[in-house]
């Protein structure tokens, strides 16, 4: 008999040795645990791995990148316990559910408007110290207290000199939340000194992309809230404007213009000199984003002063893009040869080189309703869904991993690599919009489970290794705008508190002794002596209308969109209106070919009433959920 016990025991220590290798090694659902072994080397091989059959779409985004699970066979511990009913690998996350209803779940009012008012001073604090030590420079180096402006001693410095035109940036960047934040008179003085101190007639070598959504942009978002009583923040204009930021924006405008002449492609160069046109050593490859997202500010420009010039091309470069995306997956790349048309990076994603290709496809539609820009917008969000998504189909319901959305090859669907951006954090914003606003809780909770780890976002974070790859962080917005956004479409408490989080983080991370700085390291939050004007424009503004419940924005009758970098624009008919006829025949023959006849009918913008009634008032995703993400970034 004690031969056969030590048999049973035997057995019993390999079911239990197997059992527990199962659990570590990823034969389990998700990313796996967070063991400091290094991850499955076979798991990394079949990431790579061309997939050679036509599989079902599943709901774990894990067996697609891993490859499919073992089958179980009767060694395993599954076959030891066949009588056992199967338990949800989610059961894992399932914890102390409370925690997140306690922490999540209500927000004081009285907390709401603490949260506004230091919100409101972080601009101040950021905006006055620009004012005092910077202007008329670009920027404020808010470590050394002094300003900055284009790096002449070395061109090639292309992260300085793309944005920064000796054309005080910063200040033109702002004006608008200047209105947004309640300062009627601050908001006119600094519209006279742009007036007053502003030429673009300077030998500067900017970016065609950053000098159309950062100046362009506002200049022309100031004019009209100069000049139309009908905007949400009513009757603000003085006495003695005669259209000037118009007309600075028209010269901007034409001076940008050069970019798109001499490409074989209608694809403009990335680069133009302010004075002498397209620098003789351009290069000839641009990415999506920067050729492809200048609609929005060059349509509205075209539609206030008759000339339809600045449409045209910033459309021909929109359609020529779209006509390179593959055939096989509908999907671009992300770096492209504007005389060749071929595609020099073959990445498609959601992040830097792609995001606002498709936010200004969307908002063209909304702005101007031209059903074109919709045919294109739910032709490469259906790409997007079938490509790029992983994970299990509904976000706040079933088995598997949350959804994410994932780097692949344009042409074959293939993951290229595993990581994301920050960039990628607009997103969700974007589905909100596009009334999708399920998938955007998801998305969005991911992108927050990050920043409660770091304290920020990392520019690039990878998944797989749960670290980051690139650990800057510039005091980008885009996690702020889509906590706006979702918490205007779901007044749920839960963004209130995001957004207390992002705001509490920045004023313990980043902030110094004149201004916010760049967080050069997320791990040990060193800095770099730079606060980019987009900070003043779009983080510091969404932050304030996030808890701004009161806000002429939210009150008025009127409709308006942001643009990419944050700029109000009223939805109004004249834009909807040309003084012209189109002129590209060919181009729209050749895109209707392309498209199914049939489109669905836009969906409603505002999608508040898509959230079920009782999820307005319980978290937007239910805590075994929230827990499985904050697991699967590392937080614990």
């Amino acid at each position: 008999m004690q031969w056969r016990s030590i048999l049973v025991g035997l057995v019993v220590l390999r079911l239990s040795l197997s059992c527990m290798l199962w659990l570590a090694f990823g034969l389990g659902p998700s990313w796996g645990f967070n063991f400091h072994l290094g991850f499955n080397l076979h798991k990394l091989d079949l990431l790579f791995r061309e997939e050679k059959e036509t599989e079902p779409r599943d709901n774990s985004w894990s067996q697609r990148i891993h490859g499919p699970r073992y089958e179980e066979t009767e060694t395993t511990c599954a076959s030891a316990g066949e009588e056992s009913p199967k338990r949800s690998y989610l059961s894992f996350f399932d914890g102390n559910k409370d925690e997140y209803v306690r922490r999540y779940s209500s927000f004081p009012d009285t907390l709401k408007a603490k949260m506004k008012d230091m919100a409101k001073e972080m601009f101040y604090f950021g905006y006055d110290n620009y004012m005092k030590y910077a202007f008329p420079e670009d920027e404020l180096n808010p470590i050394d207290c002094e300003g900055r402006g284009p790096d002449v001693q070395n061109p090639s410095n292309i992260n300085i000199n793309d944005v920064l035109g000796n054309y005080s940036l910063t200040l033109i960047d702002t004006l608008d939340t200047l209105l947004v934040l309640g300062n009627v008179s601050e908001f006119q003085r600094a519209v006279k000194l742009v007036i007053d101190t502003v030429s673009f007639d300077k030998d500067s070598t900017v970016q065609v992309f950053e000098a159309n959504i950062r100046i362009l942009g506002s200049l022309i978002s100031a004019h009209i809230l100069l000049t139309d009583p009908k905007h949400p923040f009513g009757n603000v204009g003085f006495e003695g404007y005669d259209n000037e930021l118009l007309h600075l924006a028209h010269d901007l405008a034409v001076r940008l213009l050069p970019a798109f002449e001499n490409t074989s492609t209608g694809i403009p160069y990335p680069r133009v000199n302010l004075k002498n046109g397209v620098p003789p050593d351009s290069v000839n490859e641009t990415c999506t984003a920067g050729a492809g997202s200048l609609l929005v500010e060059f349509g509205i420009l075209s539609r206030l002063i008759g000339d339809s010039t600045f449409e045209w091309v910033a459309r021909r470069a929109v359609r020529a893009l779209w006509n390179l995306r593959s055939n096989e997956t509908g999907l671009l790349g992300n770096v492209v040869n504007i005389q060749t048309g071929q595609w020099v990076g073959k990445q498609s994603g959601l992040g830097a080189g792609m995001d606002s290709f498709y936010e200004y496809l969307f908002k063209s539609y909304i702005l101007f309703g031209e059903k074109e820009d919709y045919r294109m917008f739910t032709a490469a969000y259906e790409s997007i869904q079938n490509h790029m998504r992983r994970g299990r189909e509904s976000c706040n319901e079933g088995e598997g991993d949350p959804p994410l959305y994932v780097n692949v090859n344009m042409f074959s669907g293939e993951i290229m690599n595993t990581w994301i951006d920050s960039l990628q954090a607009f997103f969700p914003g974007l589905q909100v919009l596009n009334g999708d606003v399920d998938d955007a809780i998801c998305l969005h909770a991911f992108y927050y489970a990050i920043w409660k780890r770091f304290g920020a976002l990392p520019e690039r974070y990878n998944w797989q290794l749960q670290a980051p790859d690139v650990l800057f962080y510039p005091l980008r917005p885009e996690l702020v705008e889509s906590t706006y956004l979702l918490y205007q479409a779901t007044k749920n408490p839960f963004y209130l508190h995001v957004g207390m989080d992002i705001l509490q983080s920045l004023e313990k991370n980043a902030k110094v002794r004149c201004g916010y700085a760049t967080l050069h390291h997320v791990v040990d939050k060193s800095k770099e002596d730079r606060m980019e004007s987009f900070f003043l424009s779009e983080t510091c503004k969404y932050l304030y209308l996030l808890f701004d419940e009161d806000n002429p924005l939210h009150k008025s009758d009127n409709k308006y969109i942001f643009t990419t970098e944050g700029h109000v624009v009223p939805i109004d008919k004249r834009f909807r209106e040309k003084q012209w006829n189109d002129d590209f025949p060919c181009e729209e023959g050749a895109l209707a070919e392309r498209e199914p006849v049939n489109q669905p009918a836009p969906r409603n913008i505002s999608n508040c009433n898509r959230i079920p009634e009782e999820r307005r008032y319980t978290l937007p995703l239910k805590s075994v959920y929230m827990r499985q993400i904050d697991h699967m970034v590392g937080l614990f």
